[in-house]
């Protein structure tokens, strides 16, 4: 199946944790990373007092089920000095989004995909559209068209 992963970090060497987090990614039973989008740097949403992002996405192809990727991520950003709980929206060394995956739609307690704010996020579809121009969501959407929209 492919997934696709949105990537973040404002806190530290932004780029380093990028790169390692997608080492670590790639590096789990079940998952490979097949390609990464270039990393841009984004102006922060939400809470706006705080350093500018650095953000990028991959593409995976995984045999992983939706919540055991998600909950793979997870545990690779504890391991790069995330501790959720914090403010929402707030700073944070790395942030990994299960944003799609393959054409499923699950809402489970902890994990909604599509990602619920996707359309939404510039920072999210330009990265995903420079990977995949055609890519849609399940409902036929076109990503490109959605990012077009917030220009």
């Amino acid at each position: 199946m492919l997934a696709y992963v949105g990537l973040g970090s404002n806190i530290g060497d932004r780029e380093a944790t990028l790169r390692r987090a997608l080492s670590l990614i790639d590096a789990e039973p079940g998952v490979e990373v097949l390609s990464v989008s270039t990393f841009r740097e984004t102006d922060p949403v939400g809470y706006l007092d705080q350093p500018p992002f650095l953000n990028g996405a991959c593409v995976l192809e995984t045999d992983l089920p939706p919540q055991d990727l998600l909950a793979r991520l997870l545990a690779i950003e504890r391991s790069l000095g995330r501790v959720r709980g914090e403010e929402r929206f707030g700073p944070r060394t790395i942030d990994l989004d299960l944003l799609l995956y393959g054409s499923e739609t699950l809402g489970v307690p902890g994990l909604t995909v599509p990602h619920p704010r996707l359309m939404e996020r510039r920072f999210a579809l330009e990265p995903l559209v420079e990977l995949e121009p055609d890519l849609a969501l399940p409902d036929g959407r076109l990503l490109r068209e959605a990012l077009t929209r917030l220009q």
